[in-house]
């Protein structure tokens, strides 16, 4: 009778390490949603990270004939690893060449000022103040983004920026249309980040001009996520 090898430590370990790692990852997700912003995007980081590198040394490990008869134990483990792993690479990938702005507008030489903005974001939340070297490296990476100009009377602009605002899930919070101001916040979906956006709406020999201002409420940066918020308003808006 063949006596059954018993499964080294190293297996069962690298098994524990692989679900503690996958365990992380919600948790880390309702930190940042609770407030504590960075603490849990560092624990998301780590987790990733560590994901990434045990499915690197599993694989790694498969490759020596010692380990040959837990081949299949090991596979199945380095499954759990594929979540954070996958989202690492689709942070790399998402993250892009985009400078360390998070405040980005249609219009820097006149962009939108928010009304209301200040009282919902908050005493932490990131200044509103427009800085003149935000707005020129915007200037140098995103060179695609201007005002909308259409032939739409104005008032009837105003209201379709504010129904496609919320055809995209935006909530509207002030809404002025004397002044042609929208303000709104866009939450997103895992991490629940909020990050507040501005439309104005105004008239001139051109027909009418409509510019948006998305500002992320936290964070350095924004990995192109403001920008790309733009394009897709004048997307839908121009549908």
């Amino acid at each position: 009778m063949t006596q059954q090898r018993a499964t080294p430590g190293l297996v069962h370990w690298r098994g524990y390490l692989a679900i503690t790692l996958l365990v992380i990852l919600p948790l880390a997700v309702l930190l940042v949603r609770s407030g504590a912003w960075q603490q849990g995007l560092l624990l998301y980081a780590i987790s990733c990270l560590g994901a990434t590198l045990l499915l690197i040394f599993s694989l790694w490990l498969m490759m020596f004939r010692g380990y040959a008869p837990w081949r299949s134990q090991i596979a199945m483990r380095a499954a759990l690893n594929l979540p954070g792993a996958l989202l690492l690479l689709g942070m790399t990938l998402g993250g892009g060449d985009h400078p360390r702005i998070h405040d980005i507008t249609t219009n820097p030489d006149n962009p939108p000022r928010f009304v209301t903005a200040a009282e919902q974001r908050g005493e932490d939340a990131n200044s509103l103040e427009l800085k003149a070297e935000s707005l020129s490296l915007q200037r140098q990476a995103y060179p695609d983004l201007a005002t909308i100009v259409t032939s739409i009377p104005i008032d009837d602009a105003f209201e379709k920026a504010a129904r496609t605002a919320e055809t995209m899930g935006w909530e509207i919070y002030h809404r002025d249309a004397n002044a042609g101001i929208i303000e709104a916040v866009d939450t997103t979906a895992i991490m629940g980040f909020k990050d507040d956006i501005v439309i104005r709406v105004r008239s001139n020999a051109e027909g009418t001009l409509i510019d948006l201002r998305s500002v992320s409420r936290v964070g350095l940066g924004d990995l192109g996520a403001n920008a790309k918020r733009i394009r897709a308003f004048r997307r839908a808006f121009e549908a």
